[in-house]
């Protein structure tokens, strides 16, 4: 009953955004014809095309309002657009395309105002923390404005914490020893926004009911309660709890997740001198081109 209503509303297939995946594709396509040797079929484009895909089916389609029907669908959410998603994209990207990009002067412009993987982890996981807490959520979501700013910067900010691990750039990673400091620094940091969830479990019992029909008014075609949507194993009081561990567990796979791909697709990955790495995109602030 839910999924047909669900997939039967045009409402939430949103085409804008499926044209812009698109045209970003063919983009793609067009720029690996013209700068690089590498086939579509290889592993790199493919990548590339799965973050497209994974994006557009966790933002933009009808699946994406399940993710406002319980806390731990929407971590569900939220960690793959932050924790999947950035470092697929990334290793998506060829080393010799990348080199083209980057000499866009409108590029290397932008760039200067992004921070350094380190800060915007830091600023990340406080915002991260903050938006999650009841009372914050609770306005966000009120103003549809306020809430895509929100996100657009959360997303600019994880492509920053993931750019030592996942740069096109072999020479702009972390080495072996760098890259273990961060991944573990990186979970710590993230530690408290998992925490919340477990911890308000105990704390409140179950999920925001009035913070459930909100999601659902905004979400969905027509007001309905959680209740009549999903099944009782779904709507129980430890979902906040698993709402946690699903972002712990995420957050950890995709960090697994990085380093394999990472082994496959950019080489060299383990054997670059630590002393020659700079720490981010910024290397043009250091070094003349």
């Amino acid at each position: 009953m839910f999924f047909e209503m669900l997939f039967s509303s045009q409402s939430l297939w949103n085409s804008p955004y499926l044209i812009g995946v698109i045209c970003v594709a063919v983009l793609y396509i067009g720029l690996l014809k013209a700068f690089t040797s590498t086939k579509i079929y290889q592993k790199q484009p493919l990548l590339f095309f799965l973050s497209l895909f994974l994006f557009y089916v966790i933002i933009a389609s009808p699946l994406s309002a399940m993710a406002h029907l319980s806390f731990s669908m929407h971590m569900i959410q939220m960690s793959i657009l932050y924790f999947i998603i950035p470092p697929v994209f990334l290793l998506g990207i060829p080393e010799l395309l990348f080199q083209k990009i980057r000499n866009i002067s409108l590029v290397r412009g932008i760039s200067k105002f992004f921070l350094p993987p380190m800060i915007s982890l830091i600023v990340f996981a406080v915002l991260f923390f903050i938006y999650h807490l009841p009372v914050v959520l609770d306005v966000i979501l009120q103003h549809s404005l306020l809430h895509n700013g929100y996100m657009l910067l959360l997303i600019a900010l994880s492509f920053s914490t993931w750019w030592p691990l996942a740069s096109p750039d072999p020479n702009q990673r972390y080495c072996k020893g760098q890259r273990k400091r961060y991944t573990f620094l990186n979970g710590m940091i993230l530690m408290p926004a998992c925490l919340l969830f477990i911890f308000s479990a105990f704390i409140d019992g179950v999920s925001n009911p009035n913070l459930m029909q909100l999601t659902l008014e905004l979400c969905l075609p027509s007001s309905s309660s959680v209740q009549e949507l999903f099944p009782s194993p779904l709507n129980m009081k430890y979902d906040q709890q698993l709402a946690g561990i699903f972002m712990l567990g995420m957050h950890k796979f995709g960090l697994k997740m990085t380093a394999h791909f990472g082994n496959k697709v950019l080489d060299p990955w383990e054997e670059k001198d630590c002393s020659c790495v700079l720490p981010s995109i910024y290397q043009h602030r250091y070094m003349k081109h």
